[in-house]
């Protein structure tokens, strides 16, 4: 039985982590479903954004230890990267929305801990209820954050904050990650929050979107250089594209614009 769920609907996916009785702490086989969910939404050329959320009163506690650890070969599995991604299976449930060349926006309610916190990270925006729980918890069990939330706490937060939040697993409320940069809105309906901005977003041309998650994700922490040449090609396909001419047409008519499938 599969603990994420995936439904799409005009061009939105609403995808949540379904083991409500449990927090929806995860397990190997949730790690393996969130990547073969993300992969499988990727080839869909006429999805526009992707939700992620936790079912019932939970976002994602994070890994459930007393389940993963009766399984250590299938840790020990998990745990090697996969040399031509560059990430584990631990990694890549996170690290595989922030490879989708459509906008992930996290809706964020109660438990957001650990392996929780990472995945919300990897998404693109976050929206979370002002009473959520936060914390990067993996210190309580002396480890680090390895789930690819060194590199998301690095692009949202100062090095001070994130090497406080990091050694000393303190929790903290929706309202406070807003204020620390990691949450972009607080909402009472984060889910509802979440929709207003997909449907938002899918007003823009799908290309100029992926291409946009592009330059940002291979320029963020590059070179001038390498970030203008991102531009460029980009802005090259763009500029010959059937959706950009759709956008164009649109905003001179002042109509709301009709796109085709994403081109890339």
């Amino acid at each position: 039985m599969s603990h994420v769920t995936c439904t799409v609907q005009d061009g939105i996916a609403l995808v949540s982590i379904d083991r409500p009785e449990k927090l929806n702490a995860l397990t190997l086989e949730i790690l393996d479903d969130l990547v073969s969910t993300a992969r499988m939404l990727g080839r869909d050329k006429n999805l526009r954004a992707v939700i992620l959320t936790g079912a019932g009163d939970a976002f994602c506690a994070g890994l459930d230890f007393g389940h993963v650890l009766k399984a250590p070969r299938k840790i020990v599995q998990a745990f090697v990267p996969r040399p031509w991604r560059g990430t584990n299976t631990f990694q890549e449930a996170c690290w595989a929305w922030r490879r989708l060349p459509v906008p992930v926006i996290a809706a964020v309610q109660g438990h957001c801990l650990g392996g929780g916190l990472q995945i919300a990270l990897a998404a693109d925006f976050r929206v979370a209820t002002p009473d959520s729980q936060w914390s990067v918890l993996e210190a309580k069990w002396g480890i680090i954050p390895d789930m690819s939330g060194i590199r998301s706490l690095s692009q949202l937060v100062g090095i001070e904050t994130a090497k406080r939040l990091t050694m000393t697993a303190e929790m903290f409320s929706g309202k406070e990650a807003a204020e620390l940069g990691l949450v972009g809105e607080v909402d009472a309906d984060p889910l509802a929050a979440a929709y207003s901005l997909a449907e938002k977003l899918k007003q823009r041309s799908p290309d100029q979107l992926a291409a946009a998650k592009r330059v940002f994700e291979s320029s963020w922490t590059a070179s001038a250089r390498h970030t203008f040449s991102r531009e460029r090609i980009e802005q090259a396909f763009l500029l010959v594209g059937r959706n950009t001419k759709a956008a164009q047409k649109a905003a001179f008519a002042k109509v709301p614009p009709v796109y085709g499938p994403r081109a890339r």
